[in-house]
């Protein structure tokens, strides 16, 4: 049985903290293909969401469904550098709870 080598961090963030947070994940490796570093994309979004209460949002009021420019920074990172990368993007990222999905990638399984 083969394992993955490689992850796709999926990191959505104010359109203004996305260069900051590319930045703080190159600087511990992240973003690596080959010979070239700092390897990001990003998309621009959309994003929704309602602060309920309890919640200490860095846009938009609580109880009210808020809308967000955004952008869907998508970066490859080593399995070895994910918990160092999570570590980073909560240092950096503004909000409370950021949405960060971690994707097993099998590239290395058809190359």
């Amino acid at each position: 049985m083969q394992t993955f080598t490689h992850v796709k961090l999926e990191i959505f963030v104010p359109q203004d903290h996305a260069l900051k947070l590319a930045d703080a994940l190159s600087e511990i490796g992240v973003g690596v293909i080959g010979n070239y570093d700092h390897c990001v994309a990003l998309t621009p979004v959309r994003g929704f969401f309602r602060p309920l209460p309890g919640s200490n949002p860095f846009e938009g009021e609580q109880g009210k469904i808020n809308e967000v420019a955004e952008y869907k920074l998508e970066v490859n990172c080593r399995r070895e550098l994910v918990k160092e990368a999570l570590q980073a993007i909560k240092r950096v990222h503004p909000y409370e709870e950021p949405v960060i999905n971690v994707i097993p990638l099998a590239n290395h399984l058809f190359g």
